[in-house]
């Protein structure tokens, strides 16, 4: 078939000689049509008679000299880290100055459920997908009350959305959070950066005012090591989860327990989809501050106690670790994430900061214990060095990306512990029957008391 606006013996469009807008008046295009040979060769102009345009268009305003705003918008935000190279975006969201640590999510989609986890506090996620924002966000999809991280770096923010959920658009959604957003910045560039030197800190910034070097100041006078992150994102008083998860994405229904227990989870920054599993699995829960003391969880007689996910430096809150040296031993214990380094320290043993962390939802983990791999959604800074362990801890699960330990069990002391997040589903359900787990462990104290 022939491009109706080419010649059938050509295969580009028609030559356009030219634009030229000055001297014209205003929405006005004047379009010129000659004939004219293509060919010099005497035996081709005659088969070749083309007919070429000469078009010339104008805005108005070259007459006038008033300055013409660009169609789209310009880069009016910074991004500086503190190795001194400097970021040029585009905004959206809140505006303003804001301090945080870069890290990189390799995540495909949840970009709302990211937003709302509280452990990515004191931090600016970068995306390494590229296109953000095609599915807008939704009440449904909330991981916490609020956006705890500092910031959001993409490559692209779309324009449109087409997902039959959505509410709202990203745009708006961070403006009315407070929450500052940057794109159209070279966010592979970033990513590599990140890689080879760790995690660094930054600072973005729409304010003209501050210059580069005040922003590089300030990037390398914050720090996010050794600062308790945990006290700003727990809850202030304890209170009763009751919601399930919704029967349109509970894919294990038929794991239902005729017994209930009572499991008292401690929020460093509790996700929801932990509650609502825990619910599923057939939990009446306690959610308590991350200062609870061990003594007043004790005297609820709970089956069982949750340590929950979290932000920054487990070294940062020894008071946690001392209320989970409480609990050991006492009533069995199931640790998330922040939970499971907590696990580690209280044990006696040693966490570190990693490199550039793992924060995805394709990360593959293997299970010692039946030889299985599972792909998991991650999201921590910190790993528990497992030779610092005292003798009778298993470490149940491996990191297959770096050998970073992602699991642990004591038996003896009744407890178990994931690095990762069994109830984020990032694709696959690979790690939510460690919730069975739990409840069979908490079954078998029971029957044994």
């Amino acid at each position: 078939m022939t491009h109706p606006r080419r010649s059938p013996l050509l295969p580009y469009p028609f030559p356009v000689s030219g634009f030229n807008t000055r001297r014209m008046a205003t929405n006005a295009m004047y379009l010129s049509v000659t004939n004219r040979p293509l060919l010099s060769r005497p035996d081709t102009i005659k088969a070749l008679q083309v007919r070429s345009f000469t078009v010339r268009c104008s805005t108005g305003s070259v007459s006038t000299g008033a300055a013409v705003p660009a169609p789209w918008k310009l880069a009016d935000a910074r991004l500086v880290l503190e190795d001194g190279s400097i970021w040029r975006a585009k905004s959206f969201g809140a505006t303003g100055t804001q301090v945080g640590e870069v890290v990189f999510n390799t995540s495909l989609t949840g970009y709302q459920e990211i937003l709302t986890d509280p452990s990515y506090a004191g931090q600016f996620v970068l995306m390494t997908n590229p296109h953000i924002g095609n599915t807008g966000v939704n009440i449904d999809d909330e991981e916490s009350i609020q956006c705890f991280l500092a910031g959001l770096i993409i490559r692209s923010l779309s324009i449109s959305t087409s997902n039959y959920r959505c509410t709202e658009s990203l745009s708006d959604y961070l403006s009315k959070r407070n929450i500052m957003g940057i794109y159209d910045v070279d966010t592979r560039a970033i990513t590599r950066r990140l890689r080879e030197d760790g995690s660094l800190i930054g600072v973005l910034s729409t304010e003209e005012s501050k210059t580069d070097e005040q922003l590089l100041e300030m990037s390398r006078t914050w720090d996010i090591v050794g600062v308790d992150l945990i006290s700003s994102v727990s809850c202030k008083k304890p209170y009763e989860w009751v919601e399930k998860t919704g029967s349109e994405w509970d894919f294990n229904s038929n794991r239902r327990h005729e017994e209930t227990f009572h499991v008292v989870a401690y929020d460093f920054g509790i996700k929801h989809n932990i509650l609502r599993r825990l619910a599923s699995y057939g939990c009446k829960i306690t959610v308590v501050p991350s200062t609870w003391p061990a003594t007043e969880t004790l005297k609820m007689k709970p089956d069982g106690v949750l340590f929950s996910n979290g932000p920054g430096d487990p070294s940062a809150v020894p008071y946690a670790v001392e209320t989970v040296k409480d609990i050991i031993g006492k009533v069995p214990i199931f640790g998330i994430c922040m939970g499971h380094q907590l696990l580690g320290q209280a044990l006696g043993g040693k966490t570190y900061k990693m490199k550039f962390g793992h924060h995805g939802g394709n990360h593959p983990v293997r299970n010692l214990r039946n030889g299985s791999v599972e792909i998991s959604a991650q999201n921590h800074n910190y790993a528990v060095d497992p030779e610092s362990l005292p003798s009778g801890v298993e470490v149940t699960h491996v990191n297959l990306n770096d050998g970073s330990c992602a699991g642990l069990a004591f038996p003896q002391q009744k407890l178990m512990s994931l690095q990762y997040h069994p109830e984020a589903s990032p694709g696959p359900h690979d790690s939510d029957l460690v919730f069975d787990h739990f409840v069979e462990l908490m079954r078998r104290e029971k029957q044994s008391s």
